[in-house]
């Protein structure tokens, strides 16, 4: 059933001789799926200016801004936030504002967040701890490591730091390299009266273990149940097992598992799958059986990821027969394959040079129920382009750009460097302009390309560019 148009509802209540409640405006907002006409909804009901200006409840602005921010329209969503700041009826709650924050973090627009964060005041709210973590959640969220400093320079007059706080600030640190300080901050925390807790040590081991200094995560996790008496989880000790893994060290991964047995701590498909993956990487491939059949017995059912690192096993094995079975096993048992299960299949076929297969499993993955992303376009495209197919990577690159997806800049210009030895004026000319319409590639590798192409005298300068902004 078609949704009606927000003037619909309007028109409704109009014929109905009563005005829309704010009630039932939240009503309808709830209802809407559409962000663009929830807004126009929200607007309707205070569009006349000999009328009574309409009291507009917290929910139906929560709703709104929840509804712009999810769909990415953040200018219509300051503007509601704007509206929202000349109410003088009500207070403005701030997990409403952390919401706002997170939707900036994930769009990677941190000084949004930042000025989101700092507008607080201004709505008659006052800002506690829970803000604060969300701004330092958005920071990591978007890379701005450099500018934790600052951050936490400022925030600390406003709110007093909890083991969230410090949490975060731990993961910072281990992301940008400052292991020693990210372990400062940890021992720094009881002296504040605030307590570790296990999130706080599988952050630290995480980040010691990702720089393979295993002796000091083994050490951590020791202090952990021995200082302050937490018992590690099957997460920490998959972040130990990938550890092991990635020093090649695989009995003492499996050590780890012995110990998780011996602690009563269940084993779940993360174990199993990190075991494979080793058992795959250092070539005892025959004992991934037993794994499977001891997985079976401890009725622990096989995941996405544990089947992922199976095909991907049998993909180095050049076993693609085997991949294909794997990937009708995990249907079959109710396992949903995702677009990374066909990427490696894709990746593999690829660098076998079967192409037209890769280029059927590619076309295959939308009735199979699984879109393609951006990492499937370029396996295929890189391929492609090994072979000195240009023309059906040419096809394929304009259907990325079409899509919104970002080109790798280095192989693009690697591709425009193919066809301008190819002399194939033409497609040269489709490729450029395909990437201009699509605004795909920075500014500095528009340069580069345009440099090349003349410099092949493919065209001239004042030819080329006069094509481009033309077409």
């Amino acid at each position: 059933m078609r949704a009606h148009p927000p003037e619909v509802h309007m028109a409704t209540l109009a014929r109905s001789g009563r005005r829309v409640s704010p009630f039932r405006l939240s009503s309808l907002l709830r209802g809407e799926k559409d962000p663009s006409v929830a807004l126009q909804l929200f607007r309707s009901v205070d569009a006349g200016p000999e009328t009574k200006p309409f009291r507009y409840s917290l929910l139906s602005y929560d709703l709104v801004i929840t509804k712009l921010g999810r769909a990415r329209m953040f200018d219509e969503m300051e503007q509601v936030l704007a509206q929202l700041g000349r109410e003088t009826r009500f207070s403005v709650p701030e997990p409403l504002f952390c919401q706002v924050i997170s939707f900036y973090a994930r769009a990677r627009l941190f000084d949004r967040a930042l000025r989101t964060y700092r507008s607080i005041p201004s709505f008659r709210c006052h800002r506690s701890v829970k803000s604060w973590n969300s701004v330092l959640h958005a920071l990591l969220k978007c890379g701005e490591y450099g500018r934790m400093d600052e951050v936490f320079d400022e925030f600390r007059n406003h709110a007093s730091p909890d083991a969230c706080t410090c949490n975060i600030l731990i993961r910072a640190l281990c992301g940008s390299g400052k292991l020693e300080d990210a372990r400062a901050v940890l021992d720094e925390m009881p002296l504040r009266g605030i307590r570790p807790d296990g999130v706080t040590f599988l952050v630290l081991i995480n980040g010691l273990c990702s720089n393979s200094m295993l002796g000091e995560a083994f050490e951590l996790k020791d202090d952990m149940v021995r200082v302050h008496g937490i018992r590690p989880d099957a997460r920490l000790y998959a972040s130990l097992m990938k550890g092991c893994c990635k020093v090649g060290d695989v009995n003492m991964a499996f050590g780890l598992k012995e110990e998780m047995l011996r602690e009563r701590v269940e084993l779940d498909a993360a174990i199993y799958s990190t075991l494979i993956h080793a058992l795959f990487e250092v070539g005892r491939t025959a004992e991934v059986c037993g794994l499977l059949e001891e997985m079976r017995e401890n009725g622990c059912k096989p995941d996405t990821v544990t089947y992922n690192v199976l095909i991907s096993g049998s993909c180095k094995k050049k076993d693609i027969d085997e991949a294909y079975r794997l990937l009708d096993a995990m249907v079959e048992n109710g396992c949903k394959p995702d677009v990374t299960s066909y990427n490696v299949i894709m990746g593999e076929l690829c660098k076998e040079g079967k192409l037209d297969e890769a280029t059927d499993l590619f076309e295959d993955m939308p009735r199979r129920g699984c879109t393609p992303d951006v990492v499937s376009y370029w396996i295929l495209f890189s391929g492609l382009c090994e072979k000195m197919q240009l023309k059906e990577a040419a096809f394929l690159l304009d259907e990325m750009v079409f899509k919104g997806y970002t080109p790798h800049d280095a192989s693009v210009y690697k591709f425009v460097d193919l066809l301008c030895q190819e002399g194939n004026h033409e497609l040269l000319l489709t490729v450029l302009c395909s990437l201009r319409k699509g605004k795909a590639v920075k500014a500095d590798y528009w340069t580069r390309m345009i440099s090349l192409t003349c410099k092949n005298n493919e065209f001239s300068n004042v030819e080329l560019v006069d094509h481009l902004i033309n077409s």
